[in-house]
């Protein structure tokens, strides 16, 4: 039960900074995603089902507040969540390799997914341009995030899985 208000609070702030601080400190008028970087760091840490219910509650902010569809932003989450999810068995507290390079896929499926659903779909088809003016710039953002924002997220996952190693040993 802690942890899943842990969890909560980490994308509430998350979901908080990258809507309300994150908008005055644009790089070529993007912004770091910081709950792709929280949906990946919680899948791989944690697995599939961990990253998939951080993936859902973080789409459903983005859905919420920022999405034109109910959904969108949920599902692609989700899959997000899932496909780090699968890195489970082989991440290591102390690799930042893993992650980074986990985190760097995550948001250029994110980007590549985003432009073909709601751009292409609609008849917009210079992929080159918005690969340069929105999706490279915001991968360099994201993992520049991703040096801090995953360890403090190591940091909370390493205290909450030693408080649920002494509380199942009470009971042991």
């Amino acid at each position: 039960m802690k942890r899943n208000i842990t969890v909560f609070i980490i994308i509430l702030i998350s979901f908080l900074l990258q809507s309300t601080v994150l908008p005055y400190f644009l790089f070529a008028s993007v912004g770091p995603n910081l709950l792709v970087i929280v949906t990946a760091s919680f899948g791989f840490m944690r697995g599939k089902k961990a990253g998939m219910a951080v993936g859902i509650v973080s789409g459903l902010f983005m859905d919420v507040f920022w999405g034109s569809s109910l959904g969108f932003n949920m599902l692609l989450f989700t899959v997000i969540g899932y496909g780090n999810g699968c890195f489970k068995r082989l991440f290591y507290d102390e690799d930042i390799k893993l992650p980074i390079g986990l985190i760097a896929t995550s948001e250029l499926f994110y980007g590549g997914v985003t432009y073909f659903c709601l751009y292409a779909l609609r008849g917009d088809f210079a992929f080159s341009s918005h690969l340069l003016s929105i999706i490279f710039p915001e991968l360099v953002y994201t993992i520049l995030a991703t040096l801090i924002l995953y360890q403090i997220i190591l940091h909370i996952n390493k205290k909450l899985e030693a408080e649920e190693q002494r509380s199942a040993s009470r009971f042991v």
